[in-house]
């Protein structure tokens, strides 16, 4: 039975007085019961929340009585346990860390392309296809032809950019014609920060998936789909597939890399402590500790208590 709901959230918009939006927005979750994590620039406000059904709704229609935040979208999931373990509103200096200054995606963004219509787009040979996501997101699933520009953070993706416009390059000026990009993330946050970069780059022709894989995902059949594998989300459910049913991953609480069923079975894998990506780079000491806050994991759920997320006695 799925009890609770997931709203994934973000907006580009001007919010000079960001700061002073915190403290009345996490009073409001706070008091709803409200879970996730929040960020708020002054370029807009961007995260996921979950709670019950009329409580993230009531959160989200607190937002749009902002006249600036009227306007905003969001995508919805169902879960049968609480994804998140505490609500956190942060002030950042971007809701999506680009790291390059004067980069508006109210403003500058590519061309939306609805999930329906991406296939079409896609089956132009003429179209780059470049997956904007972490190369730990792309190892367990992306589109079939996808370029992975094999970055760690985001904010490396404008030097993949720049690196790829030289000569013999991806993104190479042919004949005095920059090619045609389409772009994607997983629900399209990122994607509107980099065809807006890639327009002040000079690039006219860039699309990118209105509503991300998310959107994708919920409203393409998987018989007509071209997306391989599933694609990992920032909560407990750790990746998706098709209809947004939670997949086959798991989370390493060492490294939090995305975990398959082969690697959990690896010898170097132990829940709570390591695995094979990890392994190596962690002291016996640290695995000692991860062990021990394992046991305390074990020993709340045997009791059929939360243990992380908790704020234990005397903690602010």
């Amino acid at each position: 039975m799925h009890d609770f709901l997931t709203a994934a959230l973000y907006n580009f918009v001007e919010l000079p007085d960001f700061a002073e939006l915190q403290a009345p927005l996490l009073a409001c979750c706070e008091a709803h019961g409200v879970k996730g994590t929040l960020l708020l620039a002054s370029e807009g406000i961007n995260g996921t929340i979950a709670g019950q059904s009329a409580d993230v709704h009531a959160v989200l229609a607190f937002l749009r009585q902002d006249p600036r935040l009227a306007a905003l979208t969001h995508k919805e999931a169902h879960a049968a346990q609480m994804p998140f373990y505490r609500m956190k509103v942060r002030l950042k200096r971007e809701i999506v860390t680009l790291g390059v200054p004067d980069v508006h995606p109210a403003l500058m963004a590519g061309q939306y392309v609805k999930p329906q219509d991406w296939n079409q787009l896609l089956a132009d040979p003429a179209v780059v296809l470049v997956d904007t996501r972490n190369d730990y997101e792309v190892s367990i699933g992306t589109f079939q032809g996808a370029i992975n520009p094999a970055t760690h953070s985001f904010s490396e993706l404008p030097d993949w950019v720049e690196r790829e416009m030289l000569d013999g390059g991806k993104l190479a000026t042919v004949n005095g014609q920059k090619p045609k990009v389409a772009m994607f993330c997983t629900g399209g946050i990122r994607c509107e920060k980099s065809t807006a970069f890639l327009r002040a780059k000079g690039f006219d022709e860039v699309y990118h998936l209105e509503g991300g894989i998310l959107k994708y995902l919920e409203t393409v059949p998987e018989a007509q789909s071209t997306w391989q594998g599933e694609c990992f989300v920032f909560d407990e459910r750790v990746s998706v597939g098709h209809g947004l049913h939670a997949g086959d991953f798991t989370l390493c609480r060492s490294c939090r890399d995305p975990l398959s069923t082969q690697d959990r079975a690896s010898p170097l894998y132990e829940l709570g402590v390591s695995c094979a990506h990890c392994h190596a780079h962690t002291t016996e000491q640290q695995k000692e500790g991860y062990r021990e806050r394992q046991r305390q994991v074990d020993l709340a759920a045997a009791r059929h208590q939360a243990h992380i997320g908790v704020r234990q006695p005397g903690s602010a």
